[in-house]
C-alpha cells in the first residue's frame, strides 16, 4: 500500500546535527560599482578571514605531546587518554582551539533516563555508551587544552606526526568553523574598527559559552561524533553519519539531553551567547521577530529573486552572530543591517541531517557591534536563485528545494509579501490578498513599477504566523463557503508527468459467426483532472472547517486557499495548503489506481488533516522538537473524529491500520514502534527506521490522543451515572482542546503544557495515587514504546441482594513493570448490551481489582471497544 506523507512545517534545526555544519563556504559581498577598470580583488573582512582560519587550522608541529591519564569532563561525558600522542592546533586570535590525538583511550557516557538509555541502545547496543578509541579529534572554544596539561610528557617524533595527521585536522575543522565563529565573533573589530585591546576584543567568549565536540574512531562503532555545547537546550549528544540500506545518508542521534534544572537554564539561557537555530531550545529565542517585507519575482519554471526586510527586537545582548536557514540554491548578494552592507557566511548543510534532506543551508549575519537588549534592528536579505520545481503541465512546486527566505525556525511574525510574475499564472500565498500600495517615501526597499508583461499581488499576514509560503500554477479555480471562510481549491487540468498510469483493461469482442474475429480492444480510463475535483474538495473542506470550528473555536483566517502540489506530499501553512494531487483523486480515479480500503480512507482524510493544522500547528506552534509530535498527531486524529462520526467502521480501520504498522516488522526485524517514543520527534527518522518519524508520530500520536478522549469520555460518563447534576453537554476532550486554543493561540506549546490542561478537571476515576495529574501518563505512554497484552484473569462473581461483586486480576504482558494502564471493564449480561463498569489502573505486571456489577452479569470484557493501543490480536 502506498503510503502518504503529511509534511507541515520546515521544523527548525537540530543542534547537533546544526553543529556539524560543514565544508563549503560562499560568502559574498555587494559587488563594486561599476567604472572603466576592473575592479579591485575584494579583500576578506574580518569575519570572513577568521572563518576561514577556523575553517583550516591545521595542527602546530611546537605542541605536541606523549599524553597520558588525562581527562576530561563535560557533564555527563567523561573521556580518558590513558596512552598516546596529541597535538595542538596553531593559535586562532591567541587561543587553541583543537587537538588530535592517537592512542588509547575511552569515552563514557551514561544518558539519565530510560527514553535516552533506550534510544543509545538502539543504535549501539549499549544502554550506557563505554567505548575504546584508537583516535579523535578534539574541537573546543575553551580552556581544554590546560585541562588536558597535566597529563603531557616531553614529545617524540613530533614533526613525524603532524606530518601524518595535520591534514585530516584541518580538513576536520570545517565541521565546527561556524559553531566556533559564534564564539569568536565577540572578538572581531567592531564597526569603528575596534581596537584588539579594547574589552570587547580581548573578552573572549563568555565563560557560560563552551563547546567540545569530538569526532571519535571507536574501535567497535566506528566514526562517531561527542557534543557538549552550554548554549544549547540540550548540552549533550552523541550521534554518528551512516547510510539506510536504500543508500540514503542519515545523522543518527543516538542520544541528546540536557543535564541542567529547567529553571536554572532559562534563568542563565539569556547570558550564553547565540548558537545555530536548534529544535532542541525552546522557543524563546534571543530575538523576537516582529516583521518580514518580502518583494518576490518569480520567473516559471524555477526561477526566485527576492529582496526581503527583517524586523526584530533583541531579548538577550551581547552578541554579534545570528544565523537562519535559507536554500542552498539561492545565492545571497547582499546583508544589510540598519541600511548599513555587513559581512555575511552561507554554508552548506552535511549530508545525511535533515536540515541537508530540506534542501536547506544556513546563512549567518555578523552585526558589526554587539547587539544591546532592547535593541530594534532591521535586516536587508537580498539573494536569487533556482527554488521552484516544475512537474508539467502548468504544475510547480515551490519549496521542494528548502526554504525560500531566511528564518530561524517556527516564531511568530508579522507578513507582508509582494510577489511579481508572468500573466498566465495564478499565485497564491500565505495571508490575505490586499491592494499593493502606492509608493510612497521610499522606505528601506520599494517596490519597483510594475511590468507590462507581470502581474503584482500582496499579502498580508491577519494574525501573526509562524512561517510563510506561496505556490503558483496555472490553476483552475473551485470554491465552498464554510460560515464566513472563503475556501477556495486551486488544481490543474492534468496530473504531473510522473503520476502513475492505471493499466487499461482489456475488453474481448464476442466472435459472430461469418464475421471475422477481431481483436481484443483496450479501453484507457479518463486521465485524471484536478480541476474536475476543485470544487468536491473545496465543499470537503468547507465541512472540516464547520465541524472544527463548532468544537475548537472559530477558524484563525478569513479564508483558505488549496492548490495541487505534485507528489504524494502535502504540506500545511497559515491559510494556504500544497494539497497532495492523489487528494484530488474522486473515487473511481482512486479504483482505477488499485488502491485498497484503507489506503483511500487515508487519502481522503488528507484534505481535514491539513485543514486541522491550521488550529493545531499553524495558530498553536510546538516549543521544542520534543513536542512536534502533537501537531502531526492531533491534527490526524482531528480528522479521525470526522470519520468516526460518519463512518464507524472506517475509523476503526484505520486505528487498526496505526496499530499494526507500530506492530509490524521491517526489513531488518525491527519493529517500527522501537523507534522510540512520540517525544523524540526528528530523531525518529533514522538510518535504522527511514519511515519511522510517519509510523511513530501519526500512528502512535493519533493513538495517544484516541486514548485520552476515551479515558476522558468514560470517566465522564461514570460520573453521570453515580450524580446526574455531573452530566456535562460538551464532551471533556472537546472541551479540553477549546481551553488550550483560548490559552495558547499565537504561542507555542509543550507536552507537559498540553496535558496540564487536560488535567485540570480529571476527574477521581482518572486519578492514579489520588493525584490530579496525567504524569503516568506523559510516562508510561506518551514517552513509551511499549503496545501491552492485556489478559483477564481469576475473575470471579458473588451475587449480592441488588448487584454482583465482581473480582479478578488484569495481567499486562510485553510491556515495562512501570507501565500504568487505565483499563476499561464491561459487564455482559444476558440480553443485554455490555455496560461499562468503570475503570481500573492496571499497574505493573498484575492487578486486582474489586468492582459492582449488575445482577445477571456472568462474563467480563476488557476495552472492547479497542480504546487503547495494545497489540494486534
Amino acid at each position: 500500500m502506498r503510503q502518504h506523507t503529511y509534511v507541515t512545517k520546515v521544523p527548525a534545526t537540530p543542534r547537533g546535527l546544526g553543529v556539524i555544519l560543514a565544508v563549503c563556504l560562499a560568502i559574498l559581498l555587494p559587488p563594486p560599482a561599476a567604472s572603466g577598470q576592473e575592479p579591485p580583488a575584494r579583500q576578506p573582512g574580518p569575519a570572513e578571514s577568521l572563518y576561514l582560519q577556523l575553517s583550516s587550522i591545521g595542527l602546530d608541529s611546537g605542541r605536541v605531546f606523549k599524553v597520558r591519564n588525562a581527562s576530561l569532563d563535560r557533564s555527563a561525558i567523561h573521556i580518558t587518554l590513558e596512552d598516546g600522542t596529541i597535538a595542538f592546533t596553531k593559535d586562532v586570535l591567541g587561543r587553541i582551539t583543537g587537538a588530535f590525538f592517537e592512542g588509547d583511550g575511552e569515552v563514557l557516557l551514561p544518558p539519565p533516563n530510560d527514553v535516552e538509555r533506550k534510544s543509545l541502545s538502539l543504535f549501539t547496543g549499549m544502554a550506557i555508551l563505554e567505548e575504546r578509541f584508537s583516535s579523535a579529534y578534539f574541537r573546543f572554544n575553551d580552556n581544554t587544552a590546560l585541562e588536558l596539561q597535566p597529563g603531557l610528557r616531553a614529545p617524540e617524533q613530533a614533526e613525524q606526526f603532524v606530518t601524518r595527521w595535520d591534514q585530516t585536522a584541518r580538513n576536520l575543522a570545517q565541521v565546527d568553523a561556524m559553531r566556533m565563529l559564534a564564539s569568536f565573533s565577540e572578538m572581531l573589530p567592531g564597526a569603528a574598527g575596534t581596537a584588539p585591546n579594547d574589552p570587547i576584543a580581548t573578552r573572549g567568549t563568555l565563560p557560560e559559552d563552551r563547546m567540545l565536540h569530538v569526532r571519535v574512531q571507536g574501535n567497535k562503532l566506528g566514526i562517531f561524533d561527542l557534543f557538549f555545547d552550554s548554549a544549547s537546550w540540550e548540552q549533550v549528544e552523541a550521534g554518528q553519519s551512516k547510510a539506510a540500506e536504500s543508500g540514503d545518508v542519515f545523522y543518527d542521534v543516538w542520544t541528546s539531553f540536557s543535564t541542567e534544572d529547567p529553571v536554572r537554564r532559562q534563568s542563565t539561557g539569556g547570558e550564553a551567547p547565540p548558537a545555530l537555530p536548534a529544535e532542541t531550545q525552546s522557543h524563546e529565542d534571543r530575538i523576537l521577530v516582529r516583521r518580514y517585507a518580502i518583494d518576490a519575482h518569480v520567473k516559471p519554471p524555477k526561477q526566485l529573486d527576492a529582496d526581503v526586510d527583517l524586523q526584530f527586537d533583541v531579548v538577550r545582548g551581547g552578541w554579534r552572530f545570528l544565523a537562519f536557514e535559507l536554500s542552498r540554491f539561492l545565492q545571497v548578494q547582499r546583508v544589510e543591517a540598519d541600511g548599513k552592507v555587513v559581512e555575511f557566511i552561507h554554508n552548506p548543510a552535511v549530508e545525511g541531517t535533515r536540515l541537508a534532506r530540506n534542501g536547506n543551508d544556513m546563512l549567518a549575519v555578523i552585526l558589526p557591534e554587539p547587539a544591546r537588549k532592547g535593541q530594534s534592528i532591521r535586516l536587508r536579505f537580498v539573494y536569487g536563485g533556482e527554488v521552484i520545481a516544475e512537474a508539467g503541465k502548468g504544475l510547480l512546486y515551490v519549496g521542494a528545494r528548502g526554504t525560500w527566505y531566511p528564518n530561524r525556525g517556527m516564531s511568530m511574525a508579522d507578513y507582508d509579501l509582494t510577489f511579481h510574475y508572468p500573466p498566465g499564472w495564478t499565485l497564491l500565498a500565505t495571508g490575505k490578498p490586499v491592494p499593493r500600495p502606492q509608493p510612497s517615501t521610499k522606505p528601506v526597499q520599494t517596490a519597483p513599477p510594475v511590468a507590462i508583461d507581470e502581474q503584482v499581488t500582496h499579502w498580508v499576514s491577519e494574525r501573526p504566523m509562524p512561517v510563510a509560503g506561496f505556490n503558483l500554477g496555472r490553476y483552475v479555480r473551485g470554491a465552498a463557503q464554510a460560515g464566513n471562510v472563503a475556501v477556495e481549491t486551486f488544481a490543474t487540468a492534468g496530473m504531473e508527468r510522473d503520476f502513475p498510469k492505471p493499466p487499461a483493461p482489456t475488453v474481448q469482442i464476442e466472435s459472430i459467426p461469418s464475421v471475422p474475429r477481431v481483436s481484443p480492444v483496450l479501453i484507457a480510463p479518463p486521465a485524471p483532472s484536478p480541476a474536475r475535483n476543485a470544487t468536491a474538495v473545496a465543499e470537503a473542506t468547507a465541512r472540516a472547517i464547520r465541524f472544527y470550528a463548532e468544537r475548537f473555536g472559530p477558524f484563525p483566517y478569513s479564508q483558505l486557499a488549496l492548490t495541487q502540489l505534485p507528489g504524494k506530499e502535502s504540506q500545511g501553512w497559515p491559510g494556504l495548503i500544497f494539497l497532495s494531487s492523489y487528494a484530488f483523486l474522486n473515487q473511481a480515479e482512486r479504483q482505477d489506481l488499485h488502491m485498497n480500503a484503507v489506503g483511500d480512507l487515508i487519502d481522503q482524510l488528507v484534505p481535514a488533516h491539513e485543514t486541522a493544522h491550521q488550529w493545531w500547528g499553524d495558530l498553536i506552534t510546538w516549543s521544542t522538537y520534543r513536542d512536534q509530535w502533537f501537531s502531526e498527531g492531533l491534527a490526524n486524529y482531528s480528522a479521525l473524529m470526522m470519520l468516526q462520526e460518519s463512518n464507524p467502521a472506517g475509523f476503526r480501520l484505520v486505528m487498526e491500520k496505526y496499530r499494526k504498522g507500530l506492530a509490524g516488522k521491517n526489513k531488518d526485524d525491527n519493529h517500527p514502534g522501537d523507534a522510540g517514543p512520540v517525544t523524540l520527534g526528528s530523531r525518529l527518522l533514522s538510518s535504522h527506521f527511514p519511515e519511522g518519524y510517519e509510523a511513530i508520530n501519526y500512528g502512535r500520536g493519533t493513538w495517544l490522543f484516541h486514548m485520552l478522549r476515551s479515558m476522558l469520555h468514560d470517566a465522564a460518563v461514570e460520573a453521570g451515572k453515580k450524580d446526574p447534576s455531573r452530566r456535562v453537554a460538551e464532551e471533556p476532550f472537546v472541551r479540553s482542546l477549546r481551553k488550550v486554543r483560548e490559552r495558547f493561540e499565537g504561542k507555542a506549546i509543550s507536552t507537559r503544557e498540553l496535558l496540564d490542561v487536560f488535567a485540570e478537571d480529571l476527574p477521581p476515576s482518572l486519578r492514579y495515587e489520588g493525584k490530579a495529574s496525567l504524569d503516568w501518563f506523559l510516562e508510561g505512554w506518551v514517552n513509551g514504546t511499549s503496545l501491552p497484552k492485556l489478559e483477564l484473569q481469576s475473575v470471579k462473581f458473588v451475587p449480592k441482594a441488588n448487584s454482583t461483586a465482581v473480582t479478578g486480576v488484569i495481567r499486562q504482558k510485553n510491556a515495562p513493570e512501570n507501565l500504568v494502564t487505565s483499563v476499561p471493564i464491561y459487564a455482559v449480561v444476558s440480553g443485554k448490551a455490555a455496560m461499562l463498569l468503570g475503570r481500573v489502573f492496571a499497574d505493573g505486571t498484575e492487578t486486582s481489582f474489586h468492582l459492582s456489577a449488575p445482577l445477571g452479569t456472568h462474563k467480563l470484557l476488557l476495552d472492547p471497544n479497542e480504546t487503547i493501543l495494545t497489540s494486534p490480536k
